[in-house]
């Protein structure tokens, strides 16, 4: 296995622009499990944006490598009376450019995301992954993340 040091990407990290969202939109899709509920992308994912970036308390978030876009992730801080009053950071949406995985892109979002949540005075992360996902979840509880509850949906 390559020592990890070695092949990690130097990416930088920003607020996500209106001129990324179809790369983001891109980035999300390119997964199987994603591809069909994202779809292609269209005014609902600008609405959308507009929505996370008129939001005091969401992020999108880019990581950049000389310039392109290969990585992102939405946060989200979610007050709550649970835990004394504890905030939470919420991620989601985390993608990596099919190239560059396993190269510390991942690891560096995450690293990023914790960051945010202990800057915005968060008690703990929390994150939901798709089943069908296994790599993700090797991936989150090599970053220290506890499959701690059983999470459930409902379409509305």
């Amino acid at each position: 296995m390559p020592d990890p040091a070695a092949t990690t990407v130097p990416v930088s990290f920003r607020a996500a622009t209106r001129d990324d969202l179809p790369r983001v939109v891109e980035l999300i899709a390119d997964d199987p499990v994603a591809a069909a509920r994202t779809g292609a992308f269209g005014p609902a994912h600008v609405a959308a944006f507009e929505a996370i970036e008129a939001s005091p308390n969401d992020e999108l978030v880019v990581a950049a490598l000389d310039g392109e876009v290969v990585g992102c992730m939405q946060l989200t801080f979610v007050p709550g009376i649970s835990r004394q009053g504890a905030t939470r950071l919420l991620v989601e949406a985390v993608r990596v450019d099919a190239r560059l995985r396993g190269r510390g892109v991942g690891r560096a979002l995450m690293e990023h995301a914790h960051a945010r949540g202990r800057a915005r005075g968060c008690a703990l992360a929390q994150l939901t992954s798709d089943k069908e996902r296994p790599d993700a979840h090797r991936f989150y509880r090599s970053l220290g993340y506890a499959p701690s509850h059983e999470g459930f949906k409902l379409s509305l």
